[in-house]
């Protein structure tokens, strides 16, 4: 990978900007003084101090002194998963007692917005979240076309949880996702819709597939158990 993709890498593990360009700037220099690492990862000196003090104080960065000058080194990546840990087991110790909270006083009925990719993500993580079998009909691939990395985790959350999915695609459309949990159907080709529909628990999320993607999670088990019914109606008359 190039430079920038490491960066970028770093970004969704939690990195800011500057603390990914030292790391990577680090990995690729050795050991350097500040002022190169400065130069080489495009930062002014306060920022990359700034970056740099953040490193050693999660532990992903080190110094050394050669005479009365520090040189700096990051550390092995095997402490970014440690880190990473870290955080997961602190998230462990609170989020199940704020979990029940927030089901304590969240409405039974609700409809909410997402926009971008991250409210995609968010709504992708909600299904894995309930676990239950997933109805789809208006697929085009968009979700594994722009988003590869995300759609092949989720794909595998799926197996791991065995949430089994079925799909109602266009006759003509070719390709789709490789899960194993998931049966499909077809119908006659229809005018390509930028729209994919979902039913899963007491769930309907709609996604819209514009420039900007977004995204409607409806929580109603009335509307959700109506729609399921509609899928099973077209799901019975589709081709195998």
């Amino acid at each position: 990978m190039e430079t920038q993709e490491y960066i970028e890498k770093l970004k969704e593990l939690g990195f800011s900007a500057n603390e990914a360009a030292v790391y990577v700037t680090l990995a690729k220099l050795g050991l350097a003084k500040a002022g190169v690492v400065a130069k080489y990862s495009d930062l002014d000196r306060s920022s990359m101090y700034n970056a740099m003090q953040s490193l050693l104080k999660k532990g992903l960065a080190s110094y050394t002194l050669v005479g009365k000058t520090r040189h700096f080194q990051c550390a092995h990546t095997g402490n970014i998963m440690e880190y990473l840990s870290s955080k997961v087991n602190i998230a462990k110790q609170f989020l199940p007692d704020l979990e029940k909270i927030r089901k304590e006083n969240t409405p039974k009925e609700n409809v909410r917005l997402f926009k971008g990719y991250k409210g995609v993500q968010a709504i992708m993580q909600d299904n894995i979240h309930i676990g239950k079998e997933t109805l789809i009909f208006g697929s085009e691939g968009y979700f594994s076309e722009r988003m590869p990395s995300f759609a092949k985790h989720i794909i595998s959350q799926m197996e791991n949880n065995g949430i089994k999915v079925r799909t109602i695609k266009r006759k003509s459309r070719i390709g789709g996702s490789s899960l194993k949990t998931k049966q499909v159907r077809t119908i006659p080709s229809l005018t390509i819709s930028p729209v994919v529909t979902s039913i899963y628990g007491d769930k309907i999320s709609i996604i819209i597939w514009s420039d900007v993607p977004e995204g409607i999670l409806i929580e109603n088990k009335q509307a959700a158990d109506s729609y399921r019914d509609y899928f099973e109606f077209m799901w019975k008359r589709a081709d195998r």
